[in-house]
């Protein structure tokens, strides 16, 4: 079923985990595997590229292949059967070299190898744009007065440039780690059989460097059939990343509620509407971002679940790996995708932002007073008084400046313009500011360096 791709996924990076691509990346190993055996002198040159001309996909009918992978476990088996009868139309002595020396697993995971490789390469830049669009937003919204919420409640104020701040902060850190990801984990499979190589009679260590030069991936000390740490740190660092992906929309809609208003989805003709209400304008980008959070980190558990495999070639668990995998980095690579795209449009509503400091009447300054008396009188007792304060503020409907100024208790600690400072917004902020500064600095040093 193809109906729900456009919501989830990024064309793009769906385009790499096609058929036609996951096909065309194990006919690239075999290529290179060709090559790296003539120049290490295991195959006559003439052989090598007598299969390296037939490793092209419109060679292969893939639907074809994938009924025999029913039968025979995996793709690679029918694939290179394939190939080397696609060889043995030019050149059967060459067609004996297919393959040679290597496992369907070196060919299968390689290639997955490739394909992320390529993906990374996608969600890299829609990273660096979300990165953009949100040092822009926290240069813009910098001194943005707004309320700061915990446990969804007003709490105390906060700019909007802060809280985008966190959220840069949190972005460049995946980028940072997905460059490290890539490369740590992104290395070349080659071990034959059992990860000895035998089969190369000695000449393996040779074939082997070789190849990752021609498929340009590093070359690990030793085959990682069975060891899963790698895939598996990719797709646990993926969830990291929807995890950040989902707290970012799970903010901007609950900023877009009716009730709140803050922030809004961008305006476009059929964007966010109901079937019955006209009125209506769902933030449909975070509905999105939000299942795929939802999605991701079941797949992550089944990427962990499958690390324990057997012996030298597993039974289940990386067979388990084949769709999962790409599915976390379709739905990941398609989150950052949708919201790289909605936050250049994204709509702040200042003026809102400044009405709702006011809605609970002065209760989200009762730190400060609290704080200001109680260097004074002592922090516990000016907890007290300001709790019983804010009690009668909610009980009278008043403000709590009002509330304050009939106070007793307060009279020879806080002066009437002491307490007109402590209910001014721009005057407890804190280092917010600082923070947004320092966030901007180091996205600016990180671009310094790319």
């Amino acid at each position: 079923m193809r109906l729900f791709d456009k919501l989830f996924r990024s064309e793009a990076i769906d385009h790499i985990f096609s058929d036609q691509e996951y096909i065309e990346s194990l006919l690239q190993f075999e290529a290179a595997l060709a090559r790296a055996e003539a120049q290490a002198g295991v195959i006559p040159e003439t052989d090598a590229s007598a299969i390296a001309n037939a490793c092209h996909t419109h060679h292969f009918d893939i639907e074809a292949i994938s009924a025999e992978a029913a039968h025979s476990g995996n793709v690679a088996i029918p694939l290179i059967k394939k190939l080397t009868e696609q060889v043995a139309r030019t050149d059967k002595d060459a067609a004996r070299f297919v393959h040679w020396g290597a496992t369907s697993q070196d060919a299968i995971d390689t290639a997955v190898v490739l394909l992320v490789r390529r993906a990374f390469e996608l969600m890299d830049r829609d990273l660096a744009r979300i990165s953009l669009t949100l040092a822009e937003l926290a240069h813009k919204h910098r001194g943005t007065p707004m309320v700061a919420r915990t446990w969804m409640q007003q709490a105390l104020p906060t700019t909007f440039g802060y809280v985008v701040s966190g959220w840069l902060d949190a972005i460049l850190r995946h980028r940072t780690r997905l460059a490290d990801l890539g490369a740590r984990n992104l290395v070349l499979q080659f071990g034959g059989a059992v990860g000895t190589l035998a089969a190369l009679s000695g000449r393996g260590p040779l074939v082997a460097k070789a190849l990752a030069e021609e498929l340009r991936l590093p070359l690990p000390v030793i085959p990682w059939h069975t060891h899963r740490d790698r895939l598996v740190e990719i797709a646990a660092a993926l969830g990291n990343c929807m995890g950040t992906l989902g707290k970012i929309a799970r903010d901007i809609s609950l900023q877009a509620q009716t009730e709140v208003g803050e922030l809004a989805e961008p305006a476009e003709d059929g964007r966010g509407g109901s079937s019955t209400m006209p009125h209506k304008r769902n933030p449909v980008t975070c509905a999105s971002l939000l299942a795929c959070a939802v999605r991701v980190p079941g797949l992550v558990s089944t990427m962990l679940s499958g690390m324990i495999q057997e012996q030298q070639r597993a039974l289940g668990g990386w067979q388990a790996e084949w769709e999962t995998l790409p599915e976390v980095i379709r739905l990941t690579g398609g989150a950052l995708h949708r919201l790289s795209e909605m936050l250049p449009g994204l709509e702040v509503d200042e003026a809102r932002m400044r009405r709702n400091l006011d809605a609970t009447k002065g209760l989200i300054f009762a730190e400060a007073v609290t704080m200001a008396l109680g260097d004074r009188l002592g922090k516990i007792p000016a907890h007290v008084l300001l709790e019983a304060a804010c009690k009668r503020a909610v009980a009278e409907n008043r403000h709590l400046k009002d509330v304050l100024r009939e106070e007793p208790g307060l009279r020879g600690y806080l002066t009437p313009a002491d307490l007109e400072g402590l209910f001014d917004v721009s005057k407890y902020l804190g280092n917010a500011n600082e923070f947004v500064d320092g966030v901007l600095a180091q996205m600016k040093s990180i671009a310094a360096v790319r």
